[in-house]
């Protein structure tokens, strides 16, 4: 899990690679802590996830369903651009740590403590150092008033990283639903952003 600062808050290692991120997940502490509620998440916030995870009242996703109607593709878009963090965060380790850049030629239990140390560095290195770990053009920039994005640095040192495996589910409460609801019409009708219209291809309402 990695917060709004590029830092890694959350790391589950060891998991069989051959299970699914869903599987993954639902064995996880962290998804034990969301279920008993002992998580001490701020009030009203939420976890962005991909498509792998189950939709629930803490834990938001995109619309599976391909046909969408313009609240919908907002919502969308408001939850990618907040994904991306969490994006950056897997190009800047792996940009900084190249030992991710290729298989990884060790036991896996040494395996296993490389990846928590890199990712303990990592956070480490953003707090202490922030301007000589990230420099100013290392991780995805946006406009704010024309929404147009910029590449960060690490995109040309890091090939394209891998997706998540997409076996989620589409069984979810309908608590889960109307809190989606609620960030779509958050998103559209009490804090729009001027440009999002044009960036899903629909005209200003």
């Amino acid at each position: 899990m990695v917060d709004a600062d590029y830092c890694f808050t959350y790391i589950d290692i060891g998991a069989n690679g051959r299970a699914s991120d869903s599987a993954i997940f639902r064995d996880s502490t962290l998804n034990i802590a969301m279920e008993n509620n002992t998580l001490n998440m701020p009030e009203n916030s939420v976890i962005v996830g991909d498509d792998a995870f189950l939709l629930r009242t803490n834990l938001m996703k995109l619309y599976s369903k391909s046909q969408l109607n313009n609240t919908e593709r907002i919502f969308k878009h408001r939850l990618s651009r907040a994904r991306r963090v969490s994006e950056n965060a897997f190009g800047i380790l792996v940009w900084r740590f190249r030992i991710f850049s290729r298989p990884i030629q060790l036991k896996e239990t040494i395996v296993d403590d490389v990846i928590l140390a890199a990712c303990s560095l990592h956070k480490w290195l953003r707090k202490s150092s922030p301007n000589t770990y990230f420099p100013e053009n290392a991780v995805d920039r946006e406009d704010l008033n024309t929404g147009n994005i910029t590449f960060g640095q690490w995109r040309n040192h890091v090939d394209n990283l891998p997706s998540v495996s997409h076996l989620g589910s589409d069984n979810y409460k309908s608590s889960a639903e109307e809190v989606r609801r609620t960030y779509a019409k958050y998103f559209t009708q009490e804090n729009p952003l001027p440009w999002q219209w044009k960036k899903v291809g629909l005209e200003l309402a």
